[in-house]
């Protein structure tokens, strides 16, 4: 009998659990968005939202259409698969109306540092610096052609996007 009597706490417990489970289920019925699951995990609605935003980047083909000499020089240097506005940001305004609208020169001292600046837990053969070291704050376009930035091809001569650049002021580290 008294096996009994101790079982009681563990039907209050069965209980509570039955009652926290109906009560995330109403919660669920007022939180989660109508149209999820409408496409897997996801708000079906996202999609008609998102396709509302303005276009704010124009593509590298777009870029190339007006730039194509930087497209030539860029295709064949290190940075040939580095999309234009991942250095210069958006461009769709200026695409739209170039005359008006002028991209903002990307600080390079600062910009270039965001990939290259030195760290174990890049491929060995990725260009990489220390800044401070390399440069002292300097702007790298002093040095290097962003669009080719080994030196010595500003034609853009050496390809490939996972050559290291050993420079004269420090050297790739």
């Amino acid at each position: 009998m008294s096996g009994m009597k101790d079982a009681g706490h563990l039907f209050r417990f069965a209980g509570l659990f039955v009652l926290a489970f109906l009560v995330f289920l109403v919660v669920r019925t007022y939180v989660v968005p109508k149209s999820f699951g409408e496409y897997g995990h996801y708000r079906g609605a996202a999609i008609g939202e998102i396709a509302s935003r303005p276009i704010k980047f124009a593509g590298h083909q777009t870029c190339e259409t007006c730039h194509a000499d930087i497209a030539d020089t860029k295709t064949k240097g290190a940075h040939a698969h580095v999309n234009c506005e991942a250095c210069h940001g958006a461009l769709a305004a200026h695409a739209d109306d170039p005359m008006t609208v002028t991209p903002v020169k990307p600080d390079t001292a600062v910009l270039c540092a965001q990939c290259h600046t030195a760290s174990a837990a890049k491929p060995k053969d990725f260009p990489q610096v220390d800044p401070a070291d390399h440069s002292g704050g300097v702007p790298c376009e002093t040095c290097h052609n962003p669009h080719s930035p080994i030196i010595g091809s500003d034609s853009g001569a050496s390809a490939g996007s996972g050559s290291s650049a050993k420079t004269a002021k420090g050297g790739a580290k």
